[in-house]
């Protein structure tokens, strides 16, 4: 039985349908192989997609101290998601980036997500998700979260 749209305000429902479906994604991408993997994970690869960087960079971006930003990184690379390794012009420097495993992980997840959104569509009609994908764009603009996902800076709830 559907949730009653009233019984829930609209950040909640949000929260739970993103929730849901990063937990299907999750699921699929565990199905093709990419185990291991959690939620909290995405926040660190969201900052290593377009480039390398230092522990010291990445617990900046995520708000974190290097110690956490470390251990996250350790457990990545145990998985083979990420890689450290010198940096170009300072051998002194290590830097992390995602593996050839990591940026099929990141491939999988998109595909996945686009599976998902089409099988939503089959359902209820690619106008309704197209409408349903404006109201949240323009709510997420409106609540002053637009920026961060646009500079891959989105941080996990606290």
């Amino acid at each position: 039985m559907p949730v009653d749209p009233r019984d829930l305000d609209l950040g909640t429902l949000a929260l739970f349908v993103g929730s849901a479906a990063a937990s299907a994604v999750q699921e699929e991408m565990a199905a093709q192989g990419f185990t291991g993997l959690r939620v909290s994970h995405g926040y660190v690869f969201q900052h290593l997609v377009e480039e390398a960087r230092t522990i010291g960079e990445l617990a900046v971006r995520m708000e974190v101290t290097q110690q956490a930003a470390s251990k996250v990184v350790a457990e990545l690379e145990g998985l083979g998601y990420v890689e450290r390794v010198p940096d170009p012009r300072d051998a002194r420097i290590r830097r992390v980036r995602l593996t050839g495993r990591g940026r099929a992980a990141v491939a999988a997840a998109r595909r996945a997500r686009a599976a998902q959104e089409n099988r939503l569509a089959e359902r209820v009609g690619p106008e309704r998700v197209e409408e349903c994908r404006a109201l949240l764009a323009e709510l997420l603009d409106e609540l002053g979260g637009a920026g961060a996902v646009r500079r891959r800076e989105v941080r996990p709830p606290r």
